[in-house]
């Protein structure tokens, strides 16, 4: 079923929808959906790099901070693609104790893994966001999005870190989700937004127009651009990291303190 809401309806030659012009305009509409949202405490957390350029119109339109919400899945050493667990800033660690618990692995190597995938986050983060800090999540709702959604296993470790980091409240959103991973989806958040969820889901890009990769050097223009439309926050760091950042003790509490949570959910 068509989303006519989305403001562009076209059926190409193989009766595919196609909803959205591309990932700005996708951003706009979705941020209607969350208009509900306004003028609570809350972050919005782009996935990079896709995921951005749509949370920039959101967090426009709501009038709330951006930020990029950094991941790493932790695979499996035999096997890759099957995901263990993830890695996120500020020490963030999420197990898949389901997984994690059949796999016998020793402790250095769970380790090892978990050691380069955190490089892989700081490289990535440096990478987005410079040299601004990681906006805090304690006490507000961290908004998730995304371009769209296929598995769901990026997104469903975004949410897992940003739980872990100390977010009062988790809303993943998304303009376009595959109807198989939107029920597995609903379990794992406060709240799943999207607007549509295609019976003939073949990848997200069948619902935009342009889909074209969004560049790496594109998100942190967005982040700034974010900043410059809310001067007074920027400037009072948004209850940023930048008062903590480089404190090992204050790393080693934060990773601590996301551990604990983790397992309290569990």
């Amino acid at each position: 079923m068509a989303c006519h809401s989305a403001g562009l309806t076209v059926v190409d030659v193989e009766g595919i929808v196609v909803l959205f012009r591309d990932r700005a305009d996708a951003g706009r509409h979705l941020a209607e959906r969350l208009r509900h949202l306004q003028g609570r405490p809350l972050v919005v957390l782009g996935l990079p790099r896709g995921g951005v350029a749509v949370a920039a119109e959101v967090a426009r339109v709501l009038d709330a901070p951006l930020d990029v919400i950094v991941v790493r899945k932790l695979g499996v050493p035999f096997q890759p693609e099957l995901a263990m667990g993830a890695v996120g800033e500020g020490g963030a660690l999420v197990v898949n104790e389901r997984v994690a618990g059949r796999l016998h692995l020793t402790g250095i190597e769970f380790a090892e893994v978990e050691r380069r995938e955190r490089a892989q986050v700081e490289d990535r983060a440096l990478r987005f966001r410079g040299d601004r800090p990681r906006l805090m999540l304690e006490g507000r709702a961290a908004v998730v999005v995304d371009d769209g959604i296929a598995t769901g296993s990026t997104a469903r470790a975004a949410c897992q870190v940003a739980r872990a980091q100390g977010a009062a409240r988790v809303v993943l959103a998304v303009p376009v989700c595959s109807p198989d991973a939107a029920p597995a989806l609903r379990g794992e958040v406060d709240e799943l937004v999207y607007l549509e969820a295609p019976r003939r889901f073949h990848a997200v890009g069948q619902s935009y127009v342009d889909f074209r990769p969004t560049p790496d050097q594109e998100v942190p223009v967005l982040l700034q651009q974010a900043a410059r439309l809310r001067p007074t926050a920027a400037a009072a760091g948004d209850r940023s990291t930048s008062n903590r950042a480089g404190d090992p003790a204050v790393d080693e509490a934060d990773a601590a303190a996301g551990r604990a949570r983790l397992a309290a959910s569990e």
